[in-house]
């Protein structure tokens, strides 16, 4: 399934190499004095509209070339008319009858998740007029100048129109990929690679990013740089069935291979091995604690210990490493300085909030401090592991801290009301969300106890002995609350309550034992009382 989106690209006719730049509206504001002091740098892409289908046959704009596209989607089935209206509307000059429509493309995402993928199709046609304020006219060379010799705060160019009219001068072509494999890249340069995973629900890929400049190489003598090489993955976690297309990406680049780990997570390291069986001379990167908690059945080759300040050389090209804990104690980020875009490993998410790990060091105060210290870097672009890159970098992290401190400040509710184990915090601050994820949202819990206890926020009566005493029983106590569901689940089916409510409650990961177990007793007390004839 997908949702699809019209993007034009509107020709000079008086200059044919520029095409119309539109700059898009941010994400509104918090009403809060303090994240609305992080404004994000204007962005500049292609104008676009959503492009729904039809419920009727209507009379549609014409448009040349669009059998092109037949293979991939039936535009006769899509409302072109409104689409082209409002991007019209967004230009501000015209109407839609006064330009000659040409197909130009089809562009399919990759399945970066949770949810549709977002297909677009391109079209071109020449504009005349003057254009607004917020509109002007670009080229090629000013586009990739922006790219890739971004400036923090300055003018930003977005992923439209680099996936059209500047995708022919792309390095993506370059790649070998195995065809079942959907690559994107954005901003140039960063391949991104989405390939199935043992990650957490919604999500069920890991992004596996790609720097490969070019096979031109490269003197490091005398360099500065911790490690150097002509090519480098990040966080290869595929699962074992993906082994294959992990081997024969890592088999077409070159053998100067760097690996580059942001964290131990197997969602970010299950494909270690492949990638060393592939590549025995390849060198892994990774802070010393990740490093102790890698198995030496994943990795036995080469590596260098990094700290989080030091900078690599891929190609010519510098990435600069930042230590950036909360997530686990030996997180790692990466700064692709050219283009000033940060991968931020699992410290944030594409949808939704991150979880931490207090297994392995996860700390809030950390967390905070991390999400400062990437605010502070003021990037273009920032690359989480899971889902799709965001456009609007401070917007995102000051929503994380708005959602920690919520989530904080609801805790410490939950204390004041008299809630003083682990379980009944965990009930009273996620009371509204799904129960299937409690047992993560406890080390979270935790660490937000922990936060207050450090800034002394907690109240006189509360103890913290009684709280750390709590958690052996949390797992017991959130076990005796499923089995009660499960004997409401019983108590529904002979009540002949709708089975579709069983069936999403099979779906929940946590629920799901429980939900299998009723329904195995269902079938046998149904097949005693309903013997077959």
């Amino acid at each position: 399934m997908a949702t699809y989106k019209l993007a034009a690209i509107f020709r000079n006719p008086t200059n044919y190499d520029e095409f119309l730049l539109v700059k898009q509206n941010p994400p509104p504001k918090y009403d809060d004095q303090e994240y609305d002091s992080y404004v994000d740098s204007d962005l500049w892409d292609l104008p676009s509209a959503k492009l729904s289908s039809l419920s009727n046959a209507s009379t549609q704009v014409v448009l040349k070339g669009a059998d092109a596209c037949s293979q991939k989607l039936n535009l006769c089935k899509f409302d072109l008319n409104s689409a082209l209206a409002e991007v019209f509307e967004q230009v501000g000059l015209g109407s839609v009858s006064d330009i000659e429509w040409k197909f130009l493309k089809f562009v399919e995402e990759p399945k970066f998740g949770p949810g549709f993928t977002i297909e677009t199709v391109y079209v071109t046609g020449d504009l005349v007029g003057t254009v607004k304020d917020h509109c002007q006219w670009s080229c090629k060379e000013t586009c990739f100048n922006l790219l890739l010799h971004a400036k923090p705060g300055g003018d930003r160019i977005g992923p439209l129109a680099v996936n059209g009219p500047l995708k022919d001068s792309l390095q993506h072509d370059l790649l070998k990929l195995p065809p079942t494999l959907h690559c994107q890249e954005y901003p140039p340069g960063v391949n991104i690679i989405p390939m199935g995973s043992r990650t957490a629900k919604p999500y069920h890929t890991t992004n596996l990013i790609i720097f490969a400049p070019g096979n031109i190489p490269v003197n490091y003598e005398g360099s500065h740089f911790v490690a150097q090489g002509d090519a480098m993955i990040v966080d290869p976690g595929c699962r074992s069935e993906f082994n294959k297309e992990l081997a024969e990406i890592v088999a077409a680049l070159p053998q100067k291979l760097l690996v580059f780990v942001t964290h131990h997570h197997r969602d970010h390291v299950d494909g270690l091995a492949a990638v060393q069986k592939s590549n025995p001379k390849a060198c892994l990167v990774a802070h010393e604690k990740t490093m102790d908690r890698i198995k030496k059945d994943d990795w036995s080759s080469d590596y260098a210990i990094v700290s989080g300040t030091e900078e690599i050389c891929i190609g010519g090209e510098r990435l600069r490493i930042i230590f950036a804990p909360g997530h686990t104690d030996g997180h790692l980020a990466l700064l692709h300085v050219s283009t000033n875009s940060l991968i931020v490993g699992d410290h944030c998410v594409g949808q939704g909030s991150a979880l931490l790990d207090i297994s392995s060091g996860g700390n809030m105060s950390d967390y905070f401090q991390t999400t400062y210290k990437f605010m502070d870097l003021s990037p273009n672009a920032l690359i989480s592991m899971h889902g799709r890159t965001n456009l609007w970098p401070k917007h995102m992290l000051c929503g994380y801290l708005k959602n920690r401190r919520n989530r904080e400040d609801t805790i410490l509710k939950a204390i004041k009301a008299g809630a003083n184990t682990l379980f009944d915090i965990v009930a009273y601050t996620y009371a509204d969300v799904d129960r299937s994820i409690w047992v993560h949202a406890a080390s979270n819990v935790r660490l937000h106890v922990d936060h207050l206890d450090h800034h002394k926020k907690l109240p006189k009566d509360f103890s913290l002995e009684n709280f750390n005493n709590s958690i052996s029983q949390f797992t017991i106590q959130v076990g005796i609350f499923c089995e009660e569901v499960s004997v409401d689940l019983q108590r529904a089916f002979f009540l002949k309550v709708d089975l579709g409510i069983l069936r999403k409650l099979h779906k929940c990961a946590f629920l799901g034992c429980y939900v299998s177990w009723c329904c195995n007793c269902f079938r046998c007390r149904y097949a005693v009382l309903c013997p077959k004839r």
